[in-house]
Protein backbone atom coordinates (compact mmCIF):
# COMPACT_ATOMS: atom_id res chain seq x y z
CA UNK A 1 0.00 0.00 0.00
CA UNK A 2 1.63 3.10 -1.24
CA UNK A 3 -0.50 5.29 0.97
CA UNK A 4 -2.38 5.28 4.30
CA UNK A 5 -6.37 5.70 4.71
CA UNK A 6 -7.43 7.92 6.26
CA UNK A 7 -10.85 8.23 8.47
CA UNK A 8 -12.69 10.36 5.93
CA UNK A 9 -12.28 7.76 3.09
CA UNK A 10 -13.18 5.12 5.58
CA UNK A 11 -16.21 6.85 6.62
CA UNK A 12 -17.08 7.52 2.78
CA UNK A 13 -16.67 4.21 1.70
CA UNK A 14 -19.12 2.51 4.41
CA UNK A 15 -21.30 5.29 3.38
CA UNK A 16 -21.73 4.06 -0.14
CA UNK A 17 -21.39 0.76 1.06
CA UNK A 18 -24.68 1.74 3.23
CA UNK A 19 -26.73 4.00 1.05
CA UNK A 20 -25.54 2.61 -2.35
CA UNK A 21 -24.79 5.75 -4.06
CA UNK A 22 -22.42 8.86 -3.91
CA UNK A 23 -25.32 11.13 -3.00
CA UNK A 24 -27.33 9.10 -0.52
CA UNK A 25 -23.38 9.09 0.89
CA UNK A 26 -22.92 12.89 0.86
CA UNK A 27 -27.04 13.27 2.27
CA UNK A 28 -25.65 10.58 5.19
CA UNK A 29 -22.35 12.32 5.86
CA UNK A 30 -23.70 16.06 5.32
CA UNK A 31 -21.41 16.70 2.67
CA UNK A 32 -20.67 17.06 -0.90
CA UNK A 33 -21.65 14.46 -3.49
CA UNK A 34 -17.79 15.55 -5.35
CA UNK A 35 -16.27 14.79 -1.60
CA UNK A 36 -17.71 11.54 -1.17
CA UNK A 37 -16.32 10.63 -5.51
CA UNK A 38 -12.90 11.75 -4.41
CA UNK A 39 -12.92 10.03 -1.06
CA UNK A 40 -13.51 7.08 -2.65
CA UNK A 41 -11.11 7.62 -5.70
CA UNK A 42 -8.39 8.33 -3.35
CA UNK A 43 -9.03 5.39 -1.01
CA UNK A 44 -8.88 2.60 -3.86
CA UNK A 45 -5.22 4.64 -5.25
CA UNK A 46 -3.95 4.04 -1.50
CA UNK A 47 -5.71 0.43 -1.27
CA UNK A 48 -4.61 -0.31 -4.65
CA UNK A 49 -7.95 -1.73 -5.17
CA UNK A 50 -11.61 -1.75 -7.38
CA UNK A 51 -14.04 -1.46 -4.84
CA UNK A 52 -17.27 -0.56 -7.06
CA UNK A 53 -18.34 -0.90 -10.15
CA UNK A 54 -20.96 1.29 -11.82
CA UNK A 55 -24.38 0.01 -12.45
CA UNK A 56 -27.11 1.17 -13.34
CA UNK A 57 -26.58 4.59 -11.54
CA UNK A 58 -25.74 2.65 -8.29
CA UNK A 59 -22.15 1.74 -7.40
CA UNK A 60 -22.33 -2.49 -7.03
CA UNK A 61 -19.26 -3.32 -4.55
CA UNK A 62 -16.52 -5.45 -5.29
CA UNK A 63 -16.10 -8.72 -3.15
CA UNK A 64 -13.04 -6.70 -2.15
CA UNK A 65 -15.10 -4.21 -1.17
CA UNK A 66 -17.61 -6.68 0.59
CA UNK A 67 -14.75 -8.22 2.90
CA UNK A 68 -13.39 -4.56 3.49
CA UNK A 69 -16.86 -3.27 4.59
CA UNK A 70 -17.16 -6.24 7.05
CA UNK A 71 -13.56 -5.11 8.50
CA UNK A 72 -14.73 -1.71 8.43
CA UNK A 73 -18.59 -2.20 10.22
CA UNK A 74 -16.64 -4.35 13.17
CA UNK A 75 -14.66 -1.10 14.01
CA UNK A 76 -17.46 1.62 13.66
CA UNK A 77 -19.78 -0.77 16.02
CA UNK A 78 -17.12 -0.84 18.75
CA UNK A 79 -16.99 3.01 17.96
CA UNK A 80 -20.66 3.88 18.35
CA UNK A 81 -20.80 1.37 21.49
CA UNK A 82 -18.25 3.85 22.96
CA UNK A 83 -20.32 7.01 21.87
CA UNK A 84 -23.41 4.90 23.32
CA UNK A 85 -21.63 4.77 26.82
CA UNK A 86 -20.08 8.34 26.77
CA UNK A 87 -23.71 9.38 26.16
CA UNK A 88 -25.32 7.66 28.47
CA UNK A 89 -22.86 8.96 31.24
CA UNK A 90 -22.95 12.54 30.33
CA UNK A 91 -27.08 12.21 30.50
CA UNK A 92 -27.94 13.44 34.55
CA UNK A 93 -29.00 11.00 36.37
CA UNK A 94 -28.31 7.90 33.77
CA UNK A 95 -26.34 5.12 34.21
CA UNK A 96 -25.03 1.60 33.25
CA UNK A 97 -25.72 -1.30 35.65
CA UNK A 98 -23.73 -4.76 34.53
CA UNK A 99 -25.39 -8.01 36.58
CA UNK A 100 -24.96 -11.34 36.55
CA UNK A 101 -26.57 -14.21 38.17
CA UNK A 102 -27.08 -18.04 38.28
CA UNK A 103 -30.08 -19.21 35.73
CA UNK A 104 -32.02 -20.39 38.22
CA UNK A 105 -32.28 -17.07 39.95
CA UNK A 106 -32.57 -15.59 36.72
CA UNK A 107 -35.96 -17.72 35.96
CA UNK A 108 -37.31 -17.24 39.48
CA UNK A 109 -36.59 -14.12 41.12
CA UNK A 110 -34.39 -11.56 39.44
CA UNK A 111 -37.33 -10.57 36.59
CA UNK A 112 -39.74 -9.39 39.53
CA UNK A 113 -36.58 -7.47 41.26
CA UNK A 114 -35.68 -5.78 37.62
CA UNK A 115 -39.42 -4.64 36.73
CA UNK A 116 -39.42 -2.71 40.37
CA UNK A 117 -35.79 -1.33 39.90
CA UNK A 118 -36.75 -0.73 36.34
CA UNK A 119 -39.72 1.49 37.38
CA UNK A 120 -37.36 3.40 39.77
CA UNK A 121 -34.64 4.06 37.65
CA UNK A 122 -36.56 4.35 34.53
CA UNK A 123 -33.28 5.50 32.32
CA UNK A 124 -30.79 3.11 33.57
CA UNK A 125 -29.00 0.94 30.85
CA UNK A 126 -28.80 -3.02 32.31
CA UNK A 127 -27.43 -5.73 31.29
CA UNK A 128 -28.45 -8.78 33.06
CA UNK A 129 -26.60 -11.78 32.33
CA UNK A 130 -27.34 -15.99 33.47
CA UNK A 131 -24.46 -17.96 34.06
CA UNK A 132 -22.80 -20.52 36.47
CA UNK A 133 -21.66 -19.43 39.95
CA UNK A 134 -18.01 -19.70 38.23
CA UNK A 135 -18.53 -17.23 35.71
CA UNK A 136 -19.87 -15.02 37.95
CA UNK A 137 -16.86 -14.69 39.77
CA UNK A 138 -14.18 -14.57 37.19
CA UNK A 139 -16.55 -12.14 35.53
CA UNK A 140 -16.51 -10.06 38.88
CA UNK A 141 -12.60 -10.62 39.19
CA UNK A 142 -12.37 -9.25 35.78
CA UNK A 143 -14.37 -6.32 36.12
CA UNK A 144 -17.30 -7.43 33.19
CA UNK A 145 -20.08 -6.97 36.07
CA UNK A 146 -20.47 -4.88 38.90
CA UNK A 147 -22.73 -7.10 41.08
CA UNK A 148 -23.08 -10.83 41.47
CA UNK A 149 -25.82 -12.85 42.80
CA UNK A 150 -25.82 -16.79 43.68
CA UNK A 151 -26.70 -19.70 45.65
CA UNK A 152 -23.25 -21.03 45.45
CA UNK A 153 -20.90 -19.66 48.05
CA UNK A 154 -18.35 -22.32 46.97
CA UNK A 155 -17.14 -19.52 44.21
CA UNK A 156 -17.18 -16.77 46.15
CA UNK A 157 -14.55 -17.91 48.56
CA UNK A 158 -11.30 -15.47 49.17
CA UNK A 159 -10.55 -11.91 50.04
CA UNK A 160 -11.41 -10.31 46.54
CA UNK A 161 -15.35 -10.53 46.69
CA UNK A 162 -17.38 -8.50 49.05
CA UNK A 163 -20.42 -10.68 49.54
CA UNK A 164 -23.62 -10.39 51.50
CA UNK A 165 -26.75 -12.87 52.64
CA UNK A 166 -29.71 -10.94 51.52
CA UNK A 167 -31.85 -14.01 52.03
CA UNK A 168 -32.15 -18.20 53.69
CA UNK A 169 -34.14 -20.90 52.74
CA UNK A 170 -34.44 -24.67 52.94
CA UNK A 171 -34.24 -26.75 49.56
CA UNK A 172 -36.62 -29.01 48.67
CA UNK A 173 -37.32 -32.31 46.90
CA UNK A 174 -39.21 -31.95 43.59
CA UNK A 175 -40.55 -34.75 41.45
CA UNK A 176 -43.68 -35.77 38.95
CA UNK A 177 -46.78 -35.61 40.69
CA UNK A 178 -47.60 -39.38 39.71
CA UNK A 179 -44.36 -40.41 41.74
CA UNK A 180 -44.67 -42.72 44.59
CA UNK A 181 -43.18 -40.31 46.81
CA UNK A 182 -45.43 -37.38 45.81
CA UNK A 183 -48.13 -37.78 48.64
CA UNK A 184 -45.09 -37.78 51.62
CA UNK A 185 -45.17 -34.90 53.93
CA UNK A 186 -41.25 -34.91 53.71
CA UNK A 187 -38.38 -36.81 52.05
CA UNK A 188 -35.26 -38.20 53.77
CA UNK A 189 -32.05 -39.96 52.10
CA UNK A 190 -34.06 -43.15 52.92
CA UNK A 191 -36.32 -42.73 50.33
CA UNK A 192 -33.55 -41.81 47.50
CA UNK A 193 -32.77 -45.35 48.09
CA UNK A 194 -32.96 -47.35 44.82
CA UNK A 195 -34.43 -44.17 43.31
CA UNK A 196 -32.56 -42.19 40.57
CA UNK A 197 -30.75 -39.17 41.70
CA UNK A 198 -31.18 -35.83 40.20
CA UNK A 199 -28.32 -33.67 40.81
CA UNK A 200 -25.98 -31.16 39.07
CA UNK A 201 -22.73 -31.50 37.63
CA UNK A 202 -20.42 -29.35 38.85
CA UNK A 203 -19.11 -28.12 42.63
CA UNK A 204 -22.78 -26.94 44.41
CA UNK A 205 -22.65 -26.21 47.77
CA UNK A 206 -26.53 -27.71 47.73
CA UNK A 207 -26.47 -30.80 46.00
CA UNK A 208 -22.41 -31.62 47.94
CA UNK A 209 -24.73 -31.16 50.82
CA UNK A 210 -27.17 -33.99 50.14
CA UNK A 211 -24.11 -36.19 48.42
CA UNK A 212 -22.83 -35.90 52.33
CA UNK A 213 -26.59 -36.48 53.92
CA UNK A 214 -26.74 -39.46 51.38
CA UNK A 215 -23.57 -41.22 52.29
CA UNK A 216 -23.98 -40.70 56.30
CA UNK A 217 -26.93 -42.32 56.28
CA UNK A 218 -25.40 -45.13 53.88
CA UNK A 219 -28.05 -44.68 51.52
CA UNK A 220 -26.74 -45.65 47.72
CA UNK A 221 -29.40 -44.32 44.94
CA UNK A 222 -30.19 -46.98 42.36
CA UNK A 223 -28.75 -44.57 39.82
CA UNK A 224 -27.30 -40.77 39.02
CA UNK A 225 -28.54 -38.64 36.05
CA UNK A 226 -26.26 -35.06 36.17
CA UNK A 227 -27.11 -31.96 34.55
CA UNK A 228 -25.73 -28.67 34.35
CA UNK A 229 -28.95 -26.70 35.54
CA UNK A 230 -31.46 -26.51 38.44
CA UNK A 231 -34.39 -26.29 35.89
CA UNK A 232 -33.18 -29.74 34.01
CA UNK A 233 -33.43 -30.96 36.94
CA UNK A 234 -36.82 -30.36 37.69
CA UNK A 235 -38.04 -30.68 33.68
CA UNK A 236 -36.57 -34.14 34.56
CA UNK A 237 -38.28 -34.59 37.28
CA UNK A 238 -41.82 -33.54 35.70
CA UNK A 239 -41.16 -36.58 33.33
CA UNK A 240 -40.73 -39.05 35.81
CA UNK A 241 -36.99 -39.51 35.10
CA UNK A 242 -35.97 -39.24 39.33
CA UNK A 243 -36.32 -36.61 41.95
CA UNK A 244 -33.84 -34.12 42.56
CA UNK A 245 -33.16 -31.57 45.81
CA UNK A 246 -32.44 -27.82 44.34
CA UNK A 247 -33.40 -24.79 45.86
CA UNK A 248 -37.19 -23.45 46.57
CA UNK A 249 -36.64 -20.40 44.60
CA UNK A 250 -36.24 -22.54 41.05
CA UNK A 251 -38.89 -25.01 42.66
CA UNK A 252 -41.41 -22.67 42.53
CA UNK A 253 -40.82 -21.61 38.63
CA UNK A 254 -42.50 -25.04 37.97
CA UNK A 255 -44.62 -25.66 41.41
CA UNK A 256 -47.39 -26.03 38.64
CA UNK A 257 -46.10 -29.39 37.50
CA UNK A 258 -44.60 -30.49 40.14
CA UNK A 259 -44.63 -32.07 44.02
CA UNK A 260 -42.39 -29.77 46.00
CA UNK A 261 -41.32 -31.25 49.29
CA UNK A 262 -39.73 -30.45 52.25
CA UNK A 263 -36.47 -31.99 53.08
CA UNK A 264 -35.29 -33.54 56.47
CA UNK A 265 -33.04 -33.34 57.18
CA UNK A 266 -33.47 -29.24 56.70
CA UNK A 267 -30.62 -27.98 54.05
CA UNK A 268 -30.26 -23.85 54.06
CA UNK A 269 -30.11 -22.74 51.23
CA UNK A 270 -28.86 -18.92 50.88
CA UNK A 271 -28.77 -16.56 48.10
CA UNK A 272 -25.41 -13.88 48.13
CA UNK A 273 -25.10 -10.96 46.18
CA UNK A 274 -21.37 -9.94 45.63
CA UNK A 275 -18.88 -7.45 44.54
CA UNK A 276 -15.13 -6.75 44.19
CA UNK A 277 -13.95 -5.21 47.05
CA UNK A 278 -11.06 -2.93 44.81
CA UNK A 279 -13.56 -1.16 43.46
CA UNK A 280 -15.72 1.37 44.73
CA UNK A 281 -19.27 -0.04 44.38
CA UNK A 282 -22.12 2.46 42.44
CA UNK A 283 -25.19 3.90 43.99
CA UNK A 284 -26.57 2.01 41.21
CA UNK A 285 -25.38 -1.38 42.76
CA UNK A 286 -25.91 -0.03 46.32
CA UNK A 287 -29.65 0.61 44.94
CA UNK A 288 -29.88 -2.80 43.59
CA UNK A 289 -28.84 -4.89 46.04
CA UNK A 290 -31.36 -2.47 48.50
CA UNK A 291 -34.32 -3.82 46.03
CA UNK A 292 -33.04 -7.26 46.09
CA UNK A 293 -33.33 -7.06 49.89
CA UNK A 294 -36.49 -5.73 49.96
CA UNK A 295 -37.79 -8.67 47.59
CA UNK A 296 -37.43 -11.09 49.95
CA UNK A 297 -38.62 -9.20 52.88
CA UNK A 298 -41.73 -8.86 51.02
CA UNK A 299 -42.38 -11.58 49.04
CA UNK A 300 -43.86 -14.80 50.66
CA UNK A 301 -42.51 -17.29 48.22
CA UNK A 302 -40.82 -19.53 48.68
CA UNK A 303 -41.31 -20.21 52.63
CA UNK A 304 -38.50 -19.15 54.67
CA UNK A 305 -36.07 -20.98 57.39
CA UNK A 306 -33.81 -19.89 59.65
CA UNK A 307 -32.40 -16.63 60.30
CA UNK A 308 -32.36 -14.13 57.38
Amino acid sequence: MSARLNFRQIEAFRAVMLTGTTIAAADMLNTTQPSISRSIAQMQAAAKLKLFELDRGRLRPTPEAVMLFEAVQRNFLGLEAVEETVSLLRRAGVGRLRVACTPALGMSVMPAVMAKFKARQPDVHITLRTISSYDVREGLLNGLYDLGITTNSLQLEGAQLQTKVVDQVAAVCVMGRSHPLAGNAHITPRHFQSETLLTLDRADELSDEWRRALAQAKVTPGSVIETTYSATICRLAEVGAGIGVVNPYIASVFSNVLRVVPLKPTIGVKVFVAYPRHVSISALASALITEISDHFKTDTRPPRSGKR
